[in-house]
């Protein structure tokens, strides 16, 4: 147990000494600084190796001659290049100076033991091997041509007789020149492992770095893509499957292209030329998702926020090439239906301010009717002399004035209700009316007001109504509220028709009107508390919007339907189908809101701008004219 940990203690202190000698600059870079320590072990320990060795040698020896001297003397450079890189970190440098320190000394002993035929010339073939290591193509083009300069000089010094006399016989220059094999050849074999460990080293730690990136690729949420300037995708992570619900390997080239909606791919392709160009550019665009089983034959598009920018030179292989982009994808979708949701709060919110700053502005039509009955028929009392009123006028116009002031009493209710519709709190108190009088008491009650006005306001309600089953008071105010917006906005000698119908287990009400009518984008917005439609007539009748908003709200709590036609110029028809029967247990509980009942019982029906149906086809029973 001890021998086998022995070795590795020594090799922890041998890399802590060399972790020490390291320059900063090597600290933080794995491969670097195996590069570092694979420069300095062998030059260091090589060199306090032989410097041991040295009075061995000189024992055994004797007085040593100047090449031996001049060797052991060259041991000190390989220390001196080991400090040179600690104190700098310039690899390439140290290697540089290595190759011409070596190079000097094969030099040196080759010029006095026979030149190019020395057995220290093989060792030339060392020098670009070792340089080799500095992973430098400069060091290895410059110690390939020292080694090949080296070569010349030997080879001219051999021819022109320059060499000193030698003193070495053949047996002598055969053991030399076996040696000088044997030592280069091990040499070489050492420099072939050292390169063989830093390229495992190198590949190790590009293994790690790719796994590193890999796990951070599908792990991570948002989508990393490299793209060419036209957009074509060359790379893109494992996290768009997630987010489009498709293979990565389809978006490829113009893959992704083709899934971005067609009025964003301007934008799209603008954000990443200009990204080629060297700007830092982010855009905003859809792409369309894939479905799942369930959403088939579905199409869904997602908000995605790319934020893209020009790839750094230094990590493209070509640098002639056409500038390339990286591109960071987030799915923004919630973001963009918050801020969507936002917006139409806002102005939600603005339209219902200067809804209700008109409403607190204006007198409500739906207080002011009753009142006019109320003044108007309190005026005939006051002068039942001068007009010679009898005893029964006096009591029917008593009888108006009290249901003036009922009605003006409910109309407050109203409103009160509107309030509880709005937050989903009003309840229907349903039980058995006969409709028929409670439609000519609502058009009795308006003939005083259309006869002021030039209007001929025509009834048409059966004799054999059924009883109905629902709100009285309620059906009262739709009645009201249609047929006095029908009033008001018929020009003098027009015509109002209310007509009255059963079909199945409904009660259909028209109200047609010759009117101005409503404009095709007015006709949208008909039902929204305070909205008063069109600009040409606005200003000439006042009213706060209440009334069809109103009967909107209250068609949809007996679960009937509304529907709306009209034609600017030509007049409006309003038709109501209400169920005979009321049967709570069919809607929804009173906390839900009725705009959100009316969306999910669909009885509401779309408001279109079709042309209404001529008045003049209805037969009139009753008439109430000027």
């Amino acid at each position: 147990m001890s021998r086998s940990a022995r070795p590795v203690t020594v090799l922890s202190i041998i890399r802590d000494c060399l972790d020490a000698l390291l320059h900063p600059s090597a600290r933080y870079d794995a491969l670097t600084r195996a590069r570092h320590r694979a420069f300095m072990a062998p030059r260091l320990l090589g060199s306090l190796a032989a410097f041991a060795a040295f009075p061995v040698y000189l024992a055994m020896r004797g007085a040593p001659s100047a090449i031996e001297v001049a060797a052991f003397a060259w041991l000190i450079a390989p220390i001196l290049l080991s400090w040179f890189l600690s104190r700098t970190g310039r690899y390439e440098g140290a290697h540089v100076l290595s190759s011409l320190a070596l190079a000097g000394l094969i030099m040196a002993i080759a010029v006095t033991t026979g030149g190019i035929e020395s057995f220290a010339a093989i060792w030339l073939v060392v020098v670009p091997l070792e340089a080799a290591l500095s992973a430098s193509r400069r060091v290895a083009a410059f110690a390939s041509l020292l080694a090949l300069s080296c070569v010349g000089i030997l080879i001219l010094v051999s021819q022109l007789g320059w060499l000193p006399p030698e003193h070495v016989s053949a047996a002598q220059r055969g053991v030399l020149m076996a040696f000088g094999v044997a030592s280069a050849t091990l040499y070489a074999a050492g420099l072939a492992f050292g390169a063989e460990s830093l390229a495992r080293t190198s590949v190790t730690l590009l293994s790690r770095e790719e796994e590193r990136y890999r796990l951070l690729a599908r792990n991570m949420s948002d989508v990393i893509s490299r793209h060419q300037r036209n957009g074509a995708v060359q790379f893109i992570s494992p996290a768009v499957e997630a987010m489009l619900g498709m293979p990565s390997a389809q978006l490829h080239g113009h893959g992704l292209f083709d899934r971005v909606h067609v009025a964003d791919r301007p934008a799209y392709l603008t954000a990443l030329s200009d990204a080629a160009r060297g700007d830092l550019r982010s855009v905003e665009f859809r792409l369309r998702r894939e479905p799942t089983g369930s959403e088939r034959g579905q199409v869904d598009f997602i908000w995605v926020e790319m934020r893209c920018r020009p790839l750094d030179q230094d990590q493209r292989r070509d640098v002639t090439a056409e500038l390339e982009v990286v591109a960071v994808m987030r799915d923004v979708t919630d973001r963009k239906l918050q801020e969507q949701a936002l917006d139409q709060a806002r102005s939600d919110a603005e339209a219902a301010d200067a809804a209700k700053t008109r409403f607190l502005a204006t007198m409500s039509h739906e207080l002011r009717t009753p009142l006019n009955a109320i003044i108007g028929f309190s005026e005939m009392i006051a002068q039942e002399q001068t007009l010679m009123l009898g005893a029964a006028q006096r009591k029917e116009y008593a009888e108006l004035i009290n249901d003036s002031g009922q009605h003006l009493l409910s109309v407050v209710n109203g409103i009160l209700d509107m309030s509880k519709m709005e937050s989903g709190n009003f309840e229907i108190a349903s039980e058995p009316f006969a409709p028929r009088a409670a439609l000519m008491h609502c058009c009795n009650l308006l003939a005083l007001k259309a006869r002021e006005n030039g209007v001929d306001l025509i009834t048409d309600a059966p004799q054999d109504l059924p009883v109905m089953t629902g709100d009285p008071r309620a059906f009262k105010q739709i009645v009201l509220n249609l047929v006095a917006n029908a009033v008001k906005f018929t020009e003098r000698g027009g015509q109002v028709t209310v007509t009255a119908a059963t079909s199945a287990s409904q009660l259909t009400l028209r109200i047609s009107d010759t009117g101005v009518g409503i404009a095709p984008d007015d006709l949208k917005r008909i039902g929204s508390p305070f909205f008063q439609a069109g600009k040409t007539y606005q200003r000439r009748h006042e009213g706060t919007g209440l009334g069809l908003s109103i009967v909107k709200s209250l068609v949809a709590l007996h679960l009937g339907e509304l529907t709306v036609q009209s034609k600017l110029g030509e007049g409006t028809a309003v038709t109501v189908k209400l169920p005979l029967v009321y049967t709570p247990a069919q809607a929804k509980p009173s906390g839900s809101r009725p705009s959100d009942r009316m969306a999910a019982e669909s009885k509401i029906a779309t408001l279109t701008p079709v042309l209404r149906q001529e008045s003049q086809d209805q037969p009139a029973l009753v008439k109430k004219s000027a």
